[in-house]
């Protein structure tokens, strides 16, 4: 087997992404997703991204994290929608599902703009809070984030027992102003600290919104910055929820199975 791919980056969550509106790519072999997303022995990537056509839609985009697993992924689908665009497939504004349903994007200034799906409600986590972004999230609040031991305690929330048996991502917040946030986040299904995590800087910024009547909050993330804008009503949930931030296409080249 022979095909094209291409990898892209959002605020370092990098992804392949591969053209299959032509349907060739063999979905239900994750080992090959897995060797694919393998940084010593295939390409390497936190997770792979298929564009394939869907009717009444301008494109569909199939995730798998680099486990093989499946879930929504906030930067993946800002960068699913920048490759569309390299593709013809789109121009600025796009109409695309996901696993999670649809979503609309735009794209100005090399930012993309993506609706994330609405929020029902935050949950308090004992001292720490879950929120379901399309992706589940476990949210903790640190004195340092810098220095915090993220990947002993993501990976401990991770497999705690009250989030088996699936699991959960977490994220650590330190307040950086008002209305500005330093997240870093251990992502289920890449089972490591990621440079950004978009469906978590979501949960991230809705939760530090909600505590300080915020509807626009800026995240830094150890690969960019990011920023989330959203409405609240008063029965707790979340509409309107925009992620915002860079997608950039690294390089391209073509995979041939040994």
């Amino acid at each position: 087997m022979e095909f094209s791919f291409y990898k892209y980056q959002g605020t370092g969550n990098d992804f392949i992404m591969i053209d299959d509106r032509v349907e060739n790519f063999p979905e239900k072999d994750l080992h090959l997703v897995q060797n694919l997303c393998d940084r010593k022995f295939g390409i390497g990537a936190d997770g792979l991204i298929l564009i394939r056509n869907k009717e009444g839609f301008d494109f569909e985009m199939i995730y798998f994290n680099a486990d093989g697993s499946q879930s929504m992924c906030g930067n993946g689908a800002r960068c699913a929608v920048a490759f569309s665009k390299f593709l013809g497939i789109i121009s600025d504004q796009t109409s695309f599902m996901a696993i999670d349903g649809p979503h609309t994007a735009n794209i100005e200034d090399e930012l993309i703009s993506l609706e994330m799906s609405p929020v029902n409600s935050l949950s308090n986590a004992g001292q720490d809070y879950f929120v379901n972004t399309g992706s589940p999230h476990h949210v903790r609040f640190v004195e340092d984030v810098i220095t915090y031991p993220v990947v002993e305690a993501g990976k401990a929330i991770r497999y705690s027992e009250v989030y088996q048996p699936k699991g959960t991502n977490v994220n650590f917040i330190t307040p950086i102003s008002e209305n500005e946030i330093h997240v870093r986040t251990y992502e289920r299904g890449v089972e490591d600290e990621t440079l950004s995590c978009g469906t978590g800087v979501t949960a991230c910024a809705l939760v530090y919104g909600y505590q300080n009547e915020l509807n626009e909050v800026k995240i830094k993330t150890p690969g960019g910055n990011l920023s989330v804008n959203f409405t609240s009503a008063a029965d707790g949930s979340f509409q309107n929820i925009i992620l915002t931030g860079p997608a950039q296409q690294v390089y391209q080249g073509k995979w041939k199975s040994k």
